[in-house]
């Protein structure tokens, strides 16, 4: 763990802004959010904002400027070659991708889905092109693209820059900081075991 930690805080901090901000770009413009969540770039760069190699608003704007100009791109591309934009993802890509959930969000929805999208992974990549690709006005998109895209970048490298301060007080003062992460890791996995044993349980029980 401490050299992961020190791998990561050792990376040169013009290139992880770089990254906090390309990677958000990248993920409904060019669908790679289905494969490298935006969110992992900014969480480095809150990290890093803890050591002090980088401001934590720099992160949050860089962030924010990404992920909306990202957005903005998508919905454009929807809104330019309308349902043939999503016909045209690539089989692989939509084997991952959830296309009628996020349609059936923004019907039911609207400017809402919008928000509430960019908190959930693979909505966050799709909504935008979806949005553009159902015919929703470009101001509304934009409000919504804003209003969700800030408070998603500050609560991320906000969680970075907590991450990196909890594990270097129980590391540094408590002298526990790996053993604890590995403790709750382990606790995690044996609580997801135990809940899917339940469930077979109660199947073979019906």
């Amino acid at each position: 763990m401490d050299t992961v930690f020190a791998a990561l805080t050792g990376l040169p901090p013009a290139l992880v802004l770089a990254l906090v901000f390309l990677l958000p770009a990248l993920e409904s413009s060019t669908l790679l959010g289905l494969v490298i969540p935006g969110e992992t770039a900014i969480l480095i760069g809150g990290l890093l904002a803890h050591t002090g190699s980088l401001p934590l608003w720099v992160v949050v704007v860089a962030g924010t400027v990404g992920a909306c100009l990202g957005d903005q791109i998508g919905y454009a591309l929807g809104r330019r070659y309308g349902p043939k934009a999503l016909r045209h993802v690539p089989s692989l890509v939509r084997r991952h991708a959830d296309i009628e959930r996020a349609r059936r969000l923004i019907a039911r929805r609207g400017t809402w889905a919008v928000v509430a999208g960019r908190w959930v992974a693979v909505l966050r990549v799709l909504v935008p092109m979806v949005a553009g690709a159902g015919g929703m006005p470009w101001p509304p998109f934009l409000r919504a693209n804003l209003a969700g895209g800030l408070p998603w970048a500050a609560a991320v490298a906000l969680l970075g820059y907590l991450g990196a301060a909890s594990y270097r007080y129980l590391e540094r003062q408590l002298g526990i900081g790996e053993l604890v992460l590995l403790a709750v890791i382990a606790a995690g996995v044996a609580v997801k075991a135990w809940r899917r044993r339940q469930v077979r349980l109660g199947h073979a029980d019906q």
